[in-house]
């Protein structure tokens, strides 16, 4: 026969079915751990054992001092469920003019590549390619991203770099091993998509931060820190996707100040830093104790390139490989051979600066011939951020552009929060100046052929 369940499984079942059933409503407060093994007859150690494991699944979240509290998950449920209904909808119908996915164009990528593999043979490379490599890469090729890095203001010994499979594997990584199911995120209210799927495979709670034409709001940050027991802050300073914003550097002070205060994680997505020519040091630099920097070669390189790195605090290096060992046990040896080859030539600077000169050019032309519409952007970005006016709708504008073979996204691809500005992304890294000269006109004159509607 078969074993009885036992105790704490029986209660388990009980409380999350109630949970689900609303008999207990989302905001209300458990009995205490002391409280529940008296009504339930049972040690303290079981009705501990079953209030975490409440919490790894998400159902109520624990608040030191105060309680164990069911949260909205239900509501989270909905929001999961929305998001990605957005994101289905967000996705770029087919259209010969994609202004939609962010790769930038690299001009002569085959000779690139066909350069770099000539040079890795002759340098007796070959056979290594074919060997697998540590999980965090090897020694020379993070050695080659700690030197990348330090140009970029993040001094970190090559011991803290790990190397992964692509900026989002980074993410993955460091949302894997600093955070548990429920923990509470705080995430700019419109944010990069790729961010809040992987929250929702991680049953993360999202806590949007309240955007401002001067970026995000760091007295509603400091009033979430002080109310919510936020984990980690996930945030773009330098080139924020979608709106390519960057933030100031007394932003920054103020952000690392309230972090260490709270002791809360900064998750930085550097992905696109690269194309600033003059922003304030990385969040990295000035916290490198509490920040988890995260970046990859796909932008500067090529979509294609899936090396991707991550530089760590020293006490999170052995949690974080012990997490990537779980998700990708090695890291593509030729990729990593291919990147280090390209940083220690400064091939990848040139494409940098190559890259930055393509976003001024391409952002100056957007100017022009977006004219007359409300625009947010910055003059190294690939991005547009287009405010439509009221009697435009984000959703059905991005069908009316496909159907004119535009391909553009809207605002609900990036939205956190239920509500949303109607707004739209242009990317202008793929398409040629030529190109963008005939597609964007077309936007604008659709966007202003629709409010006249």
């Amino acid at each position: 026969m078969p074993a009885a369940p036992h105790r704490h499984t029986l209660l388990l079942d009980e409380l999350v079915q109630a949970i689900r059933a609303g008999r207990y409503a989302a905001g209300a407060r458990l009995p205490t751990h002391r409280a529940f093994a008296r009504q339930h007859g049972v040690a303290l150690a079981t009705a501990s054992k079953v209030y975490r494991e409440l919490e790894r699944r998400g159902l109520v979240v624990g608040e030191t001092g105060r309680g164990t509290f069911v949260r909205e998950w239900q509501a989270d449920a909905e929001r999961h469920a929305l998001t990605e209904r957005r994101l289905e909808a967000a996705m770029p119908r087919p259209a010969p003019i994609d202004l939609a996915f962010n790769y930038p164009d690299t001009p002569n990528a085959a000779a690139l590549l066909d350069a770099a593999l000539q040079a890795l043979r002759q340098l007796g490379q070959m056979p290594r390619l074919m060997e697998p490599q540590a999980v965090g890469g090897g020694l020379p090729e993070r050695v080659a991203v700690a030197r990348h890095l330090a140009e970029a203001g993040v001094a970190v010994p090559a011991e803290q770099v790990l190397l992964v499979g692509g900026a989002q594997q980074g993410l993955a990584c460091a949302v894997m091993a600093l955070l548990q199911p429920g923990d509470v995120v705080v995430v700019d209210e419109l944010t990069y998509p790729g961010f809040t799927s992987l929250a929702q495979t991680q049953a993360l709670e999202l806590q949007p931060l309240r955007w401002t034409d001067a970026g995000p709001d760091l007295d509603h940050l400091a009033r979430v820190l002080q109310q919510r027991p936020v984990k980690l802050v996930f945030t773009m300073p330098t080139l924020h996707n979608p709106t390519g914003w960057v933030m100031d550097l007394a932003s920054r002070e103020r952000l690392v100040t309230l972090a260490r205060a709270l002791k809360v994680w900064l998750l930085e997505d550097a992905s696109y830093a690269f194309l600033a020519s003059a922003a304030p040091p990385p969040l990295a630099a000035l916290a490198p104790e509490r920040t988890v920097y995260v970046s990859s070669l796909s932008k500067s390189v090529g979509g294609g390139v899936r090396l991707g790195y991550v530089a760590l605090p020293a006490q999170l290096v052995a949690r974080c490989e012990r997490t990537l060992r779980a998700i990708a046990w090695s890291q593509p040896t030729l990729m990593s051979a291919l990147g280090a080859h390209w940083l220690d030539t400064g091939c990848v600077r040139r494409l940098e600066q190559d890259k930055r000169s393509a976003a001024r050019a391409k952002q100056q032309l957007a100017l022009r011939c977006l004219a007359g519409l409300k625009l947010q952007s910055h003059p190294d970005s690939f991005f547009v951020w287009v405010r439509l006016p009221e009697a435009v709708r984000a959703e059905p504008l991005t069908m009316r552009l496909a159907e004119l073979g535009i391909a553009v996204t809207p605002s609900s691809a990036f939205a956190v929060a239920v509500s949303y500005p109607h707004a739209i992304r242009l990317n202008l890294g793929a398409a040629s100046l030529e190109v963008l000269a005939c597609a964007l006109p077309v936007v604008r004159d659709t966007i202003e052929a629709m409010e006249l509607a």
